[in-house]
């Protein structure tokens, strides 16, 4: 499988390796209709665990960005045409033996380049400047004093909170650099040779701990590298509807729908792009929520008017789960079975050659192997990772290479309710990633009725839209208790509560205590089975949102 972090294309078509592209053009004849690329700033990736926040950032001042491996050729970093470049930070020291580097030769591309902690490092080291390990290591917020208030600093108080994070430092300037800002610990906290344009940060930008990084990262993308504001959402539905037809042509597509985020706004999306050539598949795989199968059925095919083919598979999903504890296990037999089920179905659906899918950027990178790129593997998702060579369909997944909060702009801007584009995130395999343990019909009934008081009482609370994610988790013991006088001994149920922009990070949720009190009453008393409520604290990292 190929790097899924080297997001090229809005619309990212994968195809089986016995499958030939197929050029075709658009049905009105034009093509791509001219429309150019957008601009793009592109990050080369050391391994930092804030490399996704700084593609978020410069997607919020509407530029597009996207993510690559730290050791990119620079041949192919020049047929992407960026307008910059940024090297994000890194765990790594330039000086330790196979410390991560990039190619020499961007160097040369003529391009702007930001490095940012570990990257400006890697720049320093790269041409010709010392980098040592710092006396004191700078971790947390420091102030800094700008020395230059042109260019990357352009219209910014010379004195500046920073958010530091760092054991080395660049000690020696290479020839043709200048100091740009420093703080007490580190001399050297911004630097940049303005001629070739190529500027250094000891502090991260990225970060909200950096008050005003985001005015440094619009300086970078916009004065220096000359970019424009055009990734918006409307840019993206007009690029991406013009993709989707001249890649598909006459063909027809069959979409998995599962009614979540993801798959509804691919469906509205390619159904905009190419009407009834598009069939969406809704398999109901018995891990649903509560009303989810006639809610889905009833918005797609009766409101929107989608082609839609309903598959009840739930039977064959719980009895390949019989027994399975493993989460990865469940995750895979889900996905397995899902493929193969999608499969019969869609024969019974019509002839297709493209599958569609609501993958996007999160997913990818949670799924990105060992060894594939700095991250590690965090989990499995069972829409990424590619199609078993039985199947014959290519796969077009056009929301790829957007974060969560993209997802939803996107959504609103196809004129879709807010029920559907602000509805909180559920995962691919259901409720079986929210039972810990084996997965059983008594099982999936205390949860999902749990899940459904949840949901309920933080609409009621009008938080539920306010919330990025609010669900309820079965937990693998028993505890005792004492309900009309007799003691029992039953099933535990955790509420987690998350707020977050992306999902790539999150933080636990200070809900009111009146309503973890309805929660934990409602629960108790109209779960059968149920004697306990607790509430999880822990935020996104050290913990994953969903527990398994």
């Amino acid at each position: 499988m190929s790097n899924p972090l080297r997001l090229q294309t809005v619309v990212d078509l994968v195809q089986p390796q016995s499958a030939k592209p197929r050029r075709r053009r658009s049905r009105t004849g034009a093509g791509n209709g001219g429309r150019a690329k957008p601009e793009q700033i592109i990050i080369l990736d050391f391994g930092s665990q804030y490399t996704q926040v700084i593609a978020r950032r410069v997607r919020e001042c509407e530029v597009f960005s996207q993510i690559l491996r730290f050791d990119t050729p620079a041949v192919k970093l020049a047929a992407l045409r960026p307008r910059g470049l940024i090297l994000s930070g890194g765990p790594a020291s330039v000086y330790a033996k196979a410390a991560p580097l990039p190619d020499s030769e961007i160097w040369r591309l003529g391009v702007p380049v930001l490095g940012i902690c570990y990257g400006m490092q890697a720049l320093a080291h790269q041409l010709g400047g010392k980098v040592e390990p710092s006396a004191k290591r700078e971790y947390g917020h420091a102030e800094i004093e700008i020395v230059k208030t042109t260019g990357l600093f352009d219209g910014m108080e010379s004195r500046q909170k920073v958010w530091m994070s760092h054991g080395d430092r660049v000690t020696q300037l290479p020839a043709g650099f200048e100091v740009l800002a420093s703080s007490s610990n580190s001399p050297y906290a911004a630097i940049g040779d303005t001629r070739r344009q190529l500027y250094g940060l000891q502090f991260h930008p990225e970060v909200h701990h950096t008050p005003n990084g985001r005015q440094i990262l619009e300086n970078f993308v916009h004065r220096i590298c000359g970019c424009g504001r055009g990734w918006t959402p409307r840019s993206f539905v007009e690029q991406a509807i013009e993709e989707i037809r001249e890649r598909v042509g006459a063909e027809r597509v069959i979409l998995g729908l599962s009614g979540g985020v993801d798959s509804s706004v691919a469906a509205a999306l390619i159904h905009r792009a190419i009407g009834d050539q598009l069939t969406c598949v809704f398999v109901n795989n018995g891990l649903l929520r509560k009303g989810e199968a006639e809610g889905v059925q009833r918005v797609f095919g009766q409101n929107l008017h989608i082609r839609l083919h309903y598959e009840d598979a739930s039977e064959i999903f719980l009895r390949r789960l019989k027994g399975v504890t493993d989460p990865e296990r469940k995750r895979k037999i889900i996905g397995r079975t899902f493929i193969e089920v999608f499969e019969k179905a869609t024969r019974k659906a019509g002839h297709a050659r493209f599958l569609a899918q609501g993958t996007t950027y999160p997913d990818v990178i949670e799924s990105v192997p060992i060894g594939g790129n700095p991250a590690a593997l965090i989990k499995s998702h069972h829409n990424v990772g590619g199609l078993p060579k039985r199947m014959k369909f290519e796969l077009l997944e056009p929301l790829r290479s957007l974060f969560k909060d993209e997802v939803r702009r996107v959504g609103e801007e196809l004129g879709l309710p807010r029920e559907i584009v602000w509805r909180q995130p559920f995962p691919g395999p259901g409720l079986a990633v929210r039972i810990l343990g084996e997965v059983t019909p008594e099982r999936l009934a205390i949860v999902r009725e749990a899940d459904w008081i949840v949901i309920d009482e933080m609409k009621k609370a009008d938080l539920y839209y306010k919330v990025w994610q609010t669900f309820a988790v079965l937990l693998p013991v028993k505890t005792v208790g004492v309900m009309g006088d007799e003691r029992t001994y039953d099933n535990v149920i955790a509420i987690r509560a998350v707020e977050s922009v992306d999902g790539m990070t999150a933080d636990w949720v200070r809900l009111p205590y009146e309503l973890m009190q309805r929660l934990a009453s409602r629960i108790i008393n109209e779960v059968k089975g149920v004697n306990r409520v607790c509430y999880d604290i822990s935020s996104k990292p050290p913990s994953t949102i969903e527990w398994e």
